[in-house]
């Protein structure tokens, strides 16, 4: 095989064959399952276990990430949410309407993070509002990170249901 050929073959970009395709999903959900709200999962066990110094850790490291959160919707909100709907419906309608193969894999990526976005921004709010310290903030944390796997694991199912059919259609039809 020449080198042209591996390097196609390894940047293809028919995703759902694709196993770079699947190792972002992997990562992308691992990572997004482990930080929560910033936040790296280890630090709401540690404080958990161990309170004292680690809680005062995770409360402070926590606030500065929900007031990051809690600017950036106040100052762009309206503006971030606009184009994300943008480039939603612009990746939508290239995947699923002109059946970009790409665009689908982008698209189905994208549109569950936003929800797990979406429901960072519900959780910060929750935070600010009272939830900041000691077991009411570990509570929230975790069920936030517990949705977020959920969220991971229904668009890791969809997705790859959709991956497969996509390779059984191209398969069939020869393309």
């Amino acid at each position: 095989m020449s080198f042209y050929n591996t390097v196609v073959e390894l940047i293809d970009l028919r995703s759902f064959s694709n196993l770079w395709f699947w190792i972002v999903l992997a990562v992308v959900w691992s990572s997004t399952s482990h930080w929560v709200l910033g936040v790296p999962y280890d630090m709401v066990s540690r404080a958990r276990r161990h309170g004292g110094k680690a809680q005062a850790d995770l409360e402070t490291i926590t606030r500065i990430n929900v007031d990051r959160l809690l600017y950036i919707s106040q100052t762009s909100g309206l503006w971030l949410l606009g184009f994300i709907f943008f480039l939603l419906t612009a990746l939508a309608s290239l995947g699923f309407y002109y059946k970009v193969e790409f665009a689908q894999a982008v698209f189905l990526l994208a549109l569950p993070l936003s929800g797990v976005g979406g429901l960072s921004f519900a959780t910060a709010r929750r935070i600010a509002r009272g939830e900041d310290a000691g077991d009411a903030l570990d509570r929230r944390l975790h069920r936030h990170r517990l949705m977020t796997q959920v969220i991971g694991m229904v668009a890791i199912f969809v997705t790859a249901m959709w991956g497969m059919y996509q390779n059984i259609q191209l398969s069939i039809l020869g393309h």
